[in-house]
């Protein structure tokens, strides 16, 4: 149509500067009139870059893990990014099949979420990827890759205190499966915290992160053998279940039992009275993991950054029921001696 070698087409589009601008202007032309468009995925096998990052994530229904998504996406896009989506749905063997899927679609760079650090597979596509990789909050996988961690022990450290600072010496801990950092770091901080204070050692009950496991562990942390005045709910996506048992229970909070949450999502902020919450920006996080994966496309080192967490106490805490009968005992007989 332009009447030119496919050669100087190429020039024209890739605004090379050895082009007379009778031929661009043809080209151009020819270009809007029959509204050709440019093969990105036969352009990145020609240069070898894709422009594109593959982010893989255990399940994208949680918010904390959708804000992260959302941030990295931004923050990819403005240095010229794309940003392709493979959810797990919490399923181990989904994560080595979207890595593949990924691999086979010539990404520039992985940031990876698993659902369980150590499945085979895994691992074995981690040894056939050999592209810049982050970790999003994980230990275990590829030894070459960089990490963005969350201070687990910091925030979940403050609310253990609190609980024991209120009289709690009962305290549970619901949280999600074993094979993933923050289920670990989470147990070790309640735990390192209770041993330090002389406290009993709290239970815990690990599981899948599902509703159900919420509901039955609440029901067995409460039960007449364990008998937790205090419950740490270590995910937002356990709370509906944790919230239905001691509904069925018909506990009130805080009188009956005191509750914290982790990540300030609705349900927590909205629930009566306020849910007090273990925190994390997950903005940041999403913005540091696309920063660290730019990092290394650039060819800078493997590094590990790790990011805060802290405690937001509300009303949803306070001294067990024993604790404030004494008081309100010890009150009665001061306001009768004097």
């Amino acid at each position: 149509m332009a009447a030119v070698a496919v050669s100087s087409v190429s020039r024209v589009l890739g605004n090379h500067p050895d082009v007379s601008h009778e031929m661009r202007v043809r080209v151009l032309q020819a270009v809007q009139a029959c509204g050709y468009q440019p093969n990105s995925v036969a352009q990145s096998l020609r240069r070898g870059v894709s422009m594109s990052i593959g982010f893989v994530v255990g399940d994208i229904s949680n918010p904390l893990m959708s804000a992260i998504a959302s941030a990295a996406e931004s923050r990819l896009a403005n240095n010229g990014y794309s940003v392709l989506l493979a959810n797990s749905q919490g399923r181990p063997e989904r994560d080595a099949l979207n890595i593949a899927l990924l691999r086979q679609r010539h990404v520039d760079g992985l940031l990876l979420s698993l659902t369980d650090e150590k499945e085979a597979p895994l691992l074995k596509e981690f040894a056939a990827f050999a592209k810049p990789t982050v970790l999003l909050d994980r230990d275990g996988g590829a030894p070459g890759s960089s990490r963005v961690l969350f201070d687990h022990a910091q925030g979940f450290g403050q609310a253990t205190r609190h609980l024991a600072d209120l009289g709690h010496r009962r305290i549970a801990l619901i949280a999600g499966p074993k094979g993933v950092r923050h289920t670990r770091e989470r147990t070790r901080a309640v735990r390192a915290v209770c041993s330090e204070l002389g406290l009993p050692a709290p239970f815990v009950k690990t599981g899948p992160i599902e509703r159900r496991h919420g509901r039955e562990a609440t029901i067995t942390a409460l039960s007449e053998q364990h008998g937790a005045t205090a419950l740490i709910c270590a995910s937002n996506q356990l709370l509906p279940g944790v919230l239905t048992a001691i509904r069925e229970l018909d506990l009130s909070i805080p009188d009956d039992l005191s509750l914290i949450t982790t990540d300030d999502v609705a349900l927590a902020e909205f629930h009566s009275p306020p849910l007090s919450t273990i925190n994390r920006d997950a903005n940041a996080f999403g913005i540091q993991t696309a920063d660290s994966v730019l990092r290394l496309i650039d060819g800078g080192d493997l590094d590990t950054v790790t990011l805060p967490t802290w405690f937001n106490p509300r009303q949803s805490c306070a001294p067990p029921k024993q604790e404030r009968r004494r008081s309100q005992h010890s009150s009665k007989r001061e306001s009768k001696g004097s």
